[in-house]
């Protein structure tokens, strides 16, 4: 026969696996507690007759003993499902409650009213978006970064196979004896070609030279063959002309300065419009003839012609 003030003498004055003293009060961690406090009124193991509510996934569930069924264990406790109202869930336990202390159909009600209030904060908590931390041990961050390090190898080994391989195929190496699919080569192929398309037009573009640069070439080396003789007879003739009226030494030494460079300026003159027409560009041939031009007509004692 069960006697409930024997059971909380026990409980209180020597052990209770479910008791937790701290610095407050003294709790109880009991599932079935109404109050969730340590005391005479609120212990499911000291109560006969006993009342309260719990919550399975999101659904209140109304849960009473009686001393009736204290000798069968497995059905000990006898639950009724409480609906989403609030005012409906509170008239089925006045219902079901009708004789029981007042104690407990207070303290039923009262955890049925912090429950729901419960419930409707977590609604609007999941509704709104909130960061969450994540704690990611130091062995696993080690163990990712060897992976990754031997997935990047494996990747550029992979790479190297296969381009050896694209070069053997475009090379006809292995002939018509195998069997390979024909789209992705093609597709490869492709990349290829639209790669060398890039390259051509990132390259300089060429030099497109204008018609009837023949003739002009021809004309500049004879004005050259004039002017290279003109040059050279007109520094005879200021030499000759300086020895009769003054005879003097240094006027000498500068005609003969001038027809040396005369004949040096025309032989080089010569020379490179003969190179110039066994390989070099027309552009490059017309520059020096105007340079060569510019050294025959200008000096001491020249006249530049019209």
């Amino acid at each position: 026969m069960q006697h409930d003030e024997v059971i909380w003498q026990v409980i209180r004055h020597n052990h209770c696996s479910y008791m937790a003293k701290i610095t407050t009060g003294i709790f109880c961690r009991n599932e079935y507690n109404v109050t969730g406090i340590c005391n005479r009124s609120s212990c499911p193991l000291a109560n006969s007759r006993y009342a309260t509510i719990r919550d399975h996934d999101g659904v209140f569930y109304l849960y009473m003993k009686s001393i009736e069924r204290a000798h069968m264990p497995d059905k000990l406790w006898e639950r009724v499902k409480l609906p989403r109202n609030y005012e409906k869930a509170l008239e089925i336990i006045d219902k079901h409650l009708m004789y029981w202390p007042k104690f407990l159909v207070h303290k039923t009600k009262q955890r049925l009213t912090k429950m729901t209030q419960m419930r409707i904060r977590m609604r609007k908590l999941a509704l709104k978006t909130r960061e969450k931390i994540m704690t990611t041990p130091r062995k696993e961050k080690k163990r990712e970064a060897r992976r990754e390090e031997k997935a990047e190898k494996a990747a550029v080994l992979e790479k190297n196979i296969e381009k050896e391989l694209l070069e053997r195929l475009r090379k006809g190496v292995y002939g018509d004896i195998y069997n390979y699919p024909v789209k992705e080569y093609e597709k490869v192929l492709e990349m290829d070609s639209l790669q060398a398309a890039n390259e051509d037009e990132e390259e300089e573009p060429e030099i497109e030279y204008v018609e009837g640069y023949d003739g002009l070439e021809e004309e500049l080396e004879d004005d050259i063959e004039d002017f290279g003789g003109l040059a050279m007879n007109r520094a005879r003739a200021i030499g000759d002309n300086s020895e009769d009226e003054d005879g003097d030494e240094d006027e000498d030494d500068d005609a003969e300065a001038d027809r040396k460079r005369g004949r040096k300026e025309s032989s080089l003159a010569l020379r490179k419009v003969e190179k110039g027409d066994a390989g070099s560009k027309p552009k490059k041939r017309a520059k020096v003839l105007v340079e060569v031009l510019n050294q025959c007509c200008v000096g001491p004692g020249l006249l530049t012609p019209q």
